[in-house]
């Protein structure tokens, strides 16, 4: 136990670490009027969730501490769904009640795609699911 938690640990400080670093440069790339950043993890988080929860529990074969780690670790420190609610309500506090509707409505149908094509691809990928 303690060691799956140690692993978690880790893997939640690299997955915070490269969801730094992805909504940066896609912040900085789209501009400061909408947060694409945030979205852009979230969504790039679902698909890679969607993929690896399919294949890992599946025809891909892990230790489970290494599943957890790369699920709950990494995958919980890159997605920010926190980040998601905080900018969605900065937006609504501006005024922007268009931008703020945008923002849940793609990022939670974005984000549920995702999800689904992950694990699609994984099943053609590995022929199975689970």
């Amino acid at each position: 136990m303690a060691y799956n938690a140690l692993l978690v640990f880790l893997a939640s400080g690299l997955g915070g670490l490269l969801r730094y670093m992805v909504a940066g440069v896609m912040q900085a790339w789209w501009g400061p009027t909408f947060p694409i950043g945030t979205m852009t993890v979230n969504v790039v988080g679902c698909f890679i969730m969607g993929f690896l929860a399919t294949a890992l529990t599946g025809p891909v074969m892990m230790r489970e501490e290494y599943r957890i780690a790369i699920l709950v670790g990494l995958l919980g420190g890159f997605t920010t769904f926190s980040s998601f609610g905080r900018e969605t309500m900065a937006l609504v506090g501006d005024g922007e009640w268009t931008l703020a509707a945008i923002n849940v409505v793609l990022s939670n149908v974005l984000g549920l795609a995702a999800v689904w094509a992950g694990a699609a691809l994984s099943v053609k990928t590995y022929g199975t699911g689970a």
